[in-house]
C-alpha cells in the first residue's frame, strides 16, 4: 500500500566564507526521488491516466497525428530507441520520463521577506490532465538553499558564481538515487498491478525564464535553447545541445571571455544534467505559457506597448484619459463563470498570473476603437496563438495554425517600431515562442509541463505549510506537514482503490481568493461525459408555487402556454404548431424556481479534473451582490454543424422544474438572441461614446443593444465558437 511507504526528508550542508571572519553554510533538505518515483508508478489512482510505452496518436479521420501527454511526443520515441541501442539487453523495459520543476517563492514580505526555493518531481508516463490536476503527480523532493550576502556582495562575480555552481550540485546530489536505473532497468510495481522493469531518463524541466539561464549555465538575456545572439535573437540559429556546449568548452578552455561575449556561455557553470546518462538540459527546459506567453508577451509586452502607444499618440493627458475608458470598458465585462471583475480596470497592485488570464480574455474587446488596425491584428494574432498552444491536444492542423497565428504576429508587430513604441524585439521570453513548435512535437501540449503546475502545487507544499507553522526556523515543521499530507494521500488513494472510499474523495483544486466568480466555475471529478445541467439542490422559498401566480411575478403572461407547449412536444416528440392552450397537456403540480443550475461538460483545455471534467454555474436570480444577474449560455441546435453555426445564445430568464405523471421535467425561460451575419466580423468595435464613470456591469446585458460574443472567454469557448 503506498502510505506505508516513507519517504523521509534528509539534508546536507554546504559551507561558505561571505568574508574572512564570517563563515555560513547553505542547508538543503531533500527527499529520496527513487522512493518518490516508486511511490507515484505503484499509486493505482492514476490507472486510467498512465502510459507504459511511447506511442503514436492518429485520427481516424484522416490519418494525421495528435499530441497530447508527453509520451505522445517524439522525445520519449527518440530516448527508448537511443537506450536499446546503446544497451540492447534493455529491450521490454519500460521508460519513465523523470520531470523536475523549481522556483523560488515568496511567503510573507513583511517577515523579513521569507523565501523558499522548493524543487518538485513528476514522470511523465502520468497524463497531463492528472498532473495539472495535482492528484499526488506532483511530489516536491527538496528545497535549495538560498544563499544570503551583505549588499556589497550582490554584484561580486565569485559569490554569483558560487551560488550557481551550489544550485548544480544540490540537484545532483538530490537526484543520486535515479542515477543507476538509467543505466539498469529495476523492478516496479505499475498503477495497473503489473511488475515491470523500468528505466529513468531526465526528460523536462519546468522553469521560468530566470531559472532557465541558470539551468542551462547560459548568460542573461541569451536563449536557452539555440544559439541565437543576444542582440538579435530573431537571426537564424542552430539549436543548443551538451555536445555543442562541451565542443566550446574544449575549444575556447581558459578563455571565458570569447565564450561569454561570442557564445553566451558561462564557462564558470557546468549544468548538472551532465553528470547524468543521456541528459541534455538544452532540451529538458520545455515551454513556459505563464511566464513567457502570458505573463511576459502579453501583460509586460503587448499591454504595456499599447499604452506607450497611446501616450506617443495623443498624449500624457489624452492618454490617460483614453486609458481610463478602456479600464471602464474592462469594468463592464458582463458577469459570466470564470471572468473576473475588474472594477477598477488595471489599476490595482496584487497582480497575479490569474489576473493576466483574466485580462486577456476580455482585452481585445476593450481597446477596440483606439488601436490602429495592424495593431489589432497584433492583439488578435498573439491571443490565437496563446489559445491554440493551450489546448489538451494538438493536431496537426492545430499545428499549423499555430505556426500560421505566430507568422502573423510577428508581422504585425512592426507597429509598434513604425509607431516608436520599442526599437526592436530582442525579447528573451517573447523570443521562447518560435521554441514552441519543436516543444510541441518532443513533449506534446505545453499545458502538461506549464509552470502554472509547480506555482499552484506552492499553495500546498509551502504557502500552507508556513502559515500552519510558528514562522520561526518553520522549515522543519513544513517539511514534517508536507510528509504527512503524502501519507494521507496515500492512504486516501489505497481507502479508493479498495471500495472504501467513493471515487470522488478527493480535496477541491485551490482558486483565487481574489476572484469574485470562484464559486461558479472549476474542476470536476465526475465520469468523463458530453455534458449535463442539474438544477440546484435548494427552491428559491420567496417564490410562488404555481403557474398562474409566477406569471404575476415575473411579468410575462406567456410562459403558462410555453411551458405546456414544451411539455406537449416533448411527450409526442412533434411540435405543436397552432394548437391552442386547452389541447396542451394541464400542469397542475407545484412548480419550483431556482436560482442556479451547474452546467457539467467536458472541457479538458482549461482547468479541469483528472478526467477532463469542468463544471460552472449558471444564475438566474433578482439579488446578486445588489442587483439581479442572468447569465446567458449556448444552446446546441445542431449538433452536426461546426461551432457556432449550429448553436445559438440565450439569456436564461427562469429556472424552474414541475412534475407531471410522476416525472420530474427541468426547465429554463429564455430570452433568445438574434445574429447577424454568418461569419464572425472582420473587426471588432465599440460604441462610439464613453461609458459612463460610474457605469455598473451588472446591467451590461440590459443597457446594450446588440454584442459580441467573446471566444476568448475560455478555452473550451475558443475551441467550439468559430
Amino acid at each position: 500500500m503506498v502510505y506505508k511507504s516513507i519517504t523521509w526528508w534528509k539534508l546536507f550542508h554546504r559551507y561558505y566564507y561571505k568574508c574572512s571572519l564570517n563563515k555560513r553554510h547553505a542547508v538543503v533538505w531533500y527527499r529520496d526521488p527513487d522512493t518518490v518515483v516508486t511511490n507515484m508508478l505503484d499509486n493505482p489512482d492514476f490507472a486510467d491516466g498512465f502510459d507504459v510505452c511511447p506511442y503514436i496518436e492518429l485520427k481516424r479521420s484522416d490519418g494525421t497525428r495528435k499530441w497530447s501527454d508527453v509520451m505522445s511526443g517524439n522525445y520519449s520515441w527518440q530516448q527508448a530507441t537511443k537506450i536499446y541501442e546503446n544497451d540492447p539487453s534493455t529491450k521490454g523495459a519500460m521508460l519513465v520520463p523523470i520531470i523536475l520543476g523549481s522556483d523560488k517563492t515568496t511567503v510573507s514580505v513583511a517577515n523579513g521577506n521569507t523565501e523558499y526555493y522548493p524543487l518538485y518531481l513528476s514522470i511523465g508516463n502520468v497524463h497531463n490532465n492528472i498532473r495539472c490536476a495535482h492528484c499526488n503527480a506532483v511530489i516536491p523532493i527538496g528545497f535549495l538553499a538560498i544563499p544570503k550576502s551583505d549588499r556589497k556582495y550582490d554584484n561580486d562575480p565569485n559569490f554569483r558564481r558560487f551560488k550557481k555552481k551550489l544550485y548544480h550540485a544540490s540537484i545532483t546530489a538530490i537526484l543520486q538515487s535515479l542515477k543507476p536505473a538509467m543505466s539498469t532497468p529495476v523492478v516496479r510495481r505499475c498503477p495497473d498491478g503489473y511488475y515491470r522493469r523500468v528505466m529513468y531518463d531526465l526528460a523536462a524541466y519546468i522553469a521560468d525564464y530566470p531559472e532557465q539561464i541558470y539551468l542551462a549555465g547560459t548568460v542573461q538575456d541569451w536563449c536557452p535553447k539555440c544559439t541565437a545572439p543576444q542582440n538579435n535573437l530573431d537571426a537564424a540559429a542552430g539549436p543548443r545541445s551538451r555536445e555543442h556546449t562541451e565542443a566550446l568548452l574544449e575549444e575556447f578552455a581558459g578563455d571565458g571571455r570569447i565564450l561569454w561575449d561570442n557564445y553566451g556561455i558561462d564557462d564558470g557553470v557546468l549544468p548538472f544534467t551532465h553528470n547524468f546518462p543521456q541528459a541534455d538540459i538544452h532540451v529538458m527546459l520545455t515551454s513556459d505559457l505563464l511566464h513567457q506567453v502570458i505573463k511576459g508577451t502579453f501583460k509586460d509586452h503587448l499591454v504595456e506597448w499599447v499604452y506607450d502607444y497611446l501616450v506617443i499618440t495623443h498624449g500624457d493627458a489624452q492618454g490617460n484619459v483614453i486609458m481610463d475608458n478602456i479600464d471602464r470598458r474592462l469594468a463592464a465585462t458582463p458577469a459570466f463563470p470564470g471572468l473576473r471583475c475588474f472594477p477598477h480596470g488595471r489599476r490595482f497592485k496584487q497582480w497575479t498570473g490569474d489576473s493576466s488570464k483574466a485580462l486577456m480574455k476580455i482585452y481585445l474587446a476593450a481597446v477596440a476603437s483606439y488601436l490602429p488596425d495592424e495593431m489589432m491584428e497584433c492583439l488578435q494574432a498573439f491571443l490565437d496563438f496563446c489559445y491554440l498552444t493551450r489546448r489538451q491536444d494538438i493536431e496537426e492542423q492545430t499545428l499549423s495554425s499555430i505556426n500560421l497565428a505566430l507568422r502573423r504576429f510577428h508581422h504585425y508587430r512592426a507597429i509598434f517600431i513604425q509607431t516608436g513604441v520599442c526599437d526592436d524585439f530582442s525579447l528573451s521570453r517573447q523570443h521562447s515562442l518560435v521554441h514552441y513548435h519543436k516543444n510541441i512535437i518532443l513533449f506534446g501540449a505545453p499545458g502538461g509541463l506549464c509552470s502554472s503546475i509547480t506555482e499552484s502545487q506552492h499553495i500546498t507544499a509551502v504557502k500552507r505549510p508556513w502559515r500552519r507553522s510558528r514562522h520561526y526556523e518553520a522549515l522543519s515543521q513544513m517539511l514534517l506537514i508536507n510528509q504527512r499530507l503524502d501519507k494521507l494521500a496515500g492512504l486516501t488513494v489505497d481507502f479508493v482503490d479498495h471500495g472504501l472510499l467513493p471515487i470522488t474523495h478527493w480535496p477541491p483544486m485551490e482558486v483565487d481568493p481574489f476572484d469574485i466568480e470562484r464559486d461558479d466555475e472549476g474542476p470536476s471529478d465526475g465520469e468523463r461525459l458530453l455534458g449535463k445541467v442539474t438544477l440546484a439542490k435548494t427552491r428559491n422559498r420567496s417564490f410562488p408555487r404555481y403557474l398562474t401566480e409566477i406569471v404575476e411575478v415575473i411579468n410575462f403572461g406567456n410562459l403558462k402556454y410555453l411551458t405546456r407547449q414544451f411539455l406537449y412536444e416533448y411527450l409526442n416528440n412533434t411540435l405543436a404548431g397552432d394548437l391552442e392552450l386547452d389541447d396542451l397537456p394541464r400542469i397542475t403540480s407545484k412548480i419550483d424556481i431556482f436560482n442556479s443550475a451547474v452546467a457539467e461538460f467536458y472541457a479538458p483545455s482549461d482547468v479541469a479534473g483528472i478526467r477532463g471534467m469542468r463544471q460552472e454555474r449558471i444564475r438566474c436570480t433578482n439579488s446578486w451582490q445588489g442587483a439581479h444577474r442572468k447569465d446567458c449560455v449556448f444552446v446546441v441546435m445542431d449538433k452536426d454543424k461546426p461551432g457556432l453555426k449550429g448553436m445559438d445564445v440565450v439569456r436564461t430568464m427562469l429556472l424552474f422544474s414541475f412534475k407531471y405523471e410522476g416525472t420530474t421535467y427541468p426547465c429554463a425561460l429564455v430570452q433568445w438572441y438574434k445574429r447577424y451575419g454568418r461569419s464572425p466580423d472582420s473587426k471588432t468595435v465599440f460604441g462610439a461614446h464613453p461609458l459612463p464613470h460610474k457605469f455598473d456591469y451588472r446591467y451590461s446585458l440590459d443597457c446594450f443593444s446588440s454584442m459580441y460574443v467573446n471566444q476568448d472567454a475560455d478555452h473550451h469557448a475558443h475551441e467550439i465558437i468559430f
